[in-house]
């Protein structure tokens, strides 16, 4: 039977302009507006969704406007999932590489963060080919999370979490760029650091890192050409920081112990969102998706969960 449970808001205000929010947000994918306001007022329900299944721990949702469905990861199940809203669940991949997070490029295909290949594939139809493997002739450590800019350049964070007792090969936790088949160490983390979770801001100007060793969001700066900037602290969420979305207005959703943080884009928490059995299995990741892209899926270990919000998130990349 499929639970549910109310949104818990913690407001860090009731209602009016976005704390910092700004006047006009832009997408460079187009197609957006610019909402301002608190982002959980006039929200429905969490709802569990997905056919009653066993998972192992689900990562990387991904919402295909075109397929009209979700792409989701299981990392030891070595899987990467379809689900279309009312169907069944049926493999999209497998093996996947211990696939994590997902991304989605202009022409429909799909780059996942292979955790236990070691490299950021890309997925068109059943053809897969590698995007970046190696930095400086050295094998990554366990790519966790990718996005992609509107001009193609990709970014994903390398922490060593998928490594299971091989050796790494870097000396540092990195957040890399790739372009022009050139890879780039854009940020060299030490190596008790953990870059997870990454995003784009709607202008496509910041680059967002959440780092689950001490909780806090970074934003890079975007340079000329794609390069990251020195960063500064996006936002400070209770702990374990983990996958994220951005919405229209730019508000940040960030998975962590406490379930689904929500800051406006100066920092300034909105509120949280718990998913049901609170204060079960934290959430790991959450995607923006459905025609509207108002609603946002949330991954926990062992299963979906859904709730309709009030503004769109950005186009699935």
């Amino acid at each position: 039977m499929w639970s549910r449970s109310t949104l818990v808001f913690l407001f860090a205000a009731c209602s009016g302009s976005a704390p910092g929010g700004p006047d006009a947000a832009v997408d460079s994918g187009g197609e957006v507006d610019a909402p301002s306001g608190n982002p959980l007022t006039d929200v429905g329900a969490v709802t569990r969704v997905a056919p009653a299944m066993t998972f192992q721990f689900l990562e990387g949702p991904q919402w295909r406007q075109g397929e009209a469905d979700w792409l989701f990861t299981d990392i030891p199940a070595n899987q990467i999932y379809r689900y279309a809203p009312g169907g069944a669940v049926t493999s999209f991949r497998t093996p996947s590489g211990n696939a994590n997070g997902l991304a989605q490029e202009r022409g429909g295909t799909i780059l996942a963060a292979e955790h236990g290949g070691r490299r950021i594939s890309r997925i068109s139809g059943t053809t897969v080919t590698a995007v970046a493997e190696r930095f400086e002739g050295k094998l990554f450590h366990s790519p966790n999370d990718v996005v992609t800019a509107a001009d193609g350049t990709i970014y994903f964070t390398d922490p060593p979490y998928g490594l299971n007792g091989r050796p790494a090969e870097l000396t540092f936790n990195g957040v890399f760029r790739v372009a022009g088949g050139a890879v780039t160490a854009e940020h060299r983390g030490a190596v008790d650091t953990r870059p997870n979770g990454i995003a784009i801001s709607p202008d496509g100007k910041k680059v967002y890192v959440a780092f689950t060793h001490n909780g806090e969001v970074l934003g890079f700066p975007v340079l000329a050409g794609g390069a990251l900037g020195p960063p500064a602290r996006a936002a400070l969420t209770a702990g374990n920081a983990d996958g994220m979305a951005v919405d229209a207005a730019g508000n940040l959703f960030v998975t962590s112990q406490n379930g689904v943080e929500v800051f406006a884009p100066d920092g300034t928490k909105w509120g949280e969102i718990k998913t049901p059995g609170a204060p079960g299995p934290k959430p790991t990741n959450c995607a923006f998706g459905g025609a509207d892209r108002r609603t946002l899926l949330i991954t926990t270990p062992q299963a979906l969960f859904q709730v309709t919000l009030r503004y769109g998130g950005l186009p699935t990349r």
